[in-house]
């Protein structure tokens, strides 16, 4: 029986122009300079720019304004050594001094050593299998049993390795690294071992009474013992960084203060300009064959939608970026701290936009100010709550810059539970939070709980 259904339907249909538009539109301008050279390339219609002057002042006005803005970067120097100094060892900076990454520092202090070819050979791949933090993860019988050795080979070629600076470099466990260190550094004590070796986990919690009853000696001396584990280095590797990791930031916009306002410079000279070959315009209109006439019209349409599509990502990457200045003075004029709520949702209602178009656009670009350089999501702002002293929004940075108030204003030898710190919240500031919203954004914080902020030696 054969039925017929009459009815409207909506369908998206998704056009080669379209893929294109979007694939342009979530490019960075380095993304979109590969693109180009690649598809000038394919396409013997398009022709890149090979007047380069222009492009190369452009670039060194950017080049120029966007050193100035690093020279004056004093508030993001001061704001990121506050944020990450809070004496934790894996915050650590790295040392600017170094010239060499781990495994050749580890090399160059075995010069000397009087080993057989085949010993060489397991110390090169053990230094080479140490992973970022300095540890070995390799299984020592297996590496043994490939080279033909005994285990124990292995084992005291890892002991040699382990011997070298930096110290608990080589170590296999957390409680490895901190034992290495505490025997070179502190050889005669028995009891800060112990409790590496018995305790760490309750080292992390800062339950010193709890480990002061169980091995039966005093608080003072658990807590003297715990500053020192404390002050060792979980992390020996993460003084060197691998080069081939290292990754530049070329931002894509510019954002200076003139005069009360700012202006934005986006950088569009990153990538070349192109145009249209006369030759290839003139021999689609004049050949007699049908074939090359047909192939060339296709490429000349194929360059004047790359046009189209690249006028487009200026002009959306223009309005969104001015809208961002917009909305988030107060960040751009006084620095971290001040965002205001700002969802992908605000930027596509401003616009008449898609959502996904709005993604698209923030997607891997980057822009550099006065307080550093940050990826264009990074001034969305999901609201995280509503005042209830003026129903102002408040975003998760101003509620966590909240927290962080409080816990450091806490009397660290009673300190503040979280269902203590929500009531504070509400009380300071005006923001109504559960408790284990204040829990979670402790923990993003790397703020430890109320026995763990809690002081033993006052």
């Amino acid at each position: 029986m054969l039925s017929l259904n009459n009815g409207i339907y909506q369908h998206q249909t998704v056009t080669t122009h379209l893929v294109q538009d979007m694939n342009i539109l979530q490019m960075s301008a380095m993304e979109l300079e590969e693109y180009l050279g690649k598809l000038s390339l394919e396409n013997p219609v398009i022709e890149l720019d090979e007047d380069e002057k222009d492009r190369a002042k452009a670039q060194m006005e950017f080049q120029r304004k966007q050193d100035w803005l690093a020279s004056t970067d004093r508030q993001n120097r001061v704001y990121y050594q506050n944020d990450r100094d809070d004496g934790s060892p894996e915050n650590y900076w790295k040392d600017e001094t170094a010239e060499e990454d781990l495994a050749s520092y580890l090399k160059n202090q075995l010069l000397l050593a009087e080993y057989s070819k085949t010993q060489w050979e397991i110390v090169d791949y053990l230094i080479l299998s140490l992973d970022s933090r300095g540890y070995c993860q390799e299984d020592l019988s297996a590496v043994a049993a490939h080279k033909g050795v005994p285990t124990e080979t292995v084992e005291a070629l890892l002991r040699d390795i382990q011997a070298l600076d930096p110290a608990g470099v080589g170590a296999r466990s957390l409680e490895e690294c901190l034992d290495l260190q505490v025997r070179r550094y502190h050889p005669e004590s028995v009891l800060i071992r112990r409790i590496i070796r018995e305790h760490l986990p309750e080292v992390a919690k800062n339950h010193l009474s709890d480990i002061a009853r169980k091995l039966g000696v005093s608080l003072s001396a658990v807590t003297e013992c715990c500053a020192e584990i404390k002050s060792l280095n979980p992390k020996p590797g993460n003084a060197f960084s691998g080069r081939e990791q290292l990754r530049y930031i070329t931002p894509d916009a510019l954002v200076l203060q003139s005069g009360d306002g700012f202006e934005v410079l986006i950088n569009e000279h990153q990538y070349p300009s192109f145009q249209i070959s006369s030759y290839y315009r003139h021999l689609e209109q004049t050949t007699d064959d049908q074939e090359a006439r047909e192939y060339l019209r296709d490429k000349i349409q194929q360059a004047n939608r790359l046009t189209d599509s690249i006028s487009m990502r200026q002009r959306n990457l223009s309005r969104v970026l001015d809208f961002l200045v917009e909305r988030q003075e107060d960040f751009f004029r006084y620095g971290p701290g001040h965002k205001r709520p700002l969802k992908l949702s605000d930027i596509a209602m401003e616009f008449q936009m898609h959502e996904s178009t709005v993604s698209r656009t923030l997607r891997s670009k980057y822009l550099q100010c006065s307080w550093g350089v940050y990826p264009l999501s990074y001034f969305l702002t999901g609201i995280s709550t509503v005042s209830q002293a003026d129903g102002e929004e408040q975003t998760q940075e101003h509620v966590k810059l909240a927290i962080s108030e409080i816990v450091r204003a806490e009397n660290k030898k009673k300190p503040l539970s979280d269902e203590a710190i929500r009531t504070k919240l509400q009380e300071q500031f005006g923001i109504g939070i559960a408790r284990r919203t204040v829990n979670k954004y402790r923990q993003e914080l790397n703020i430890p709980d109320k026995s763990g902020r809690k002081d033993w030696s006052l």
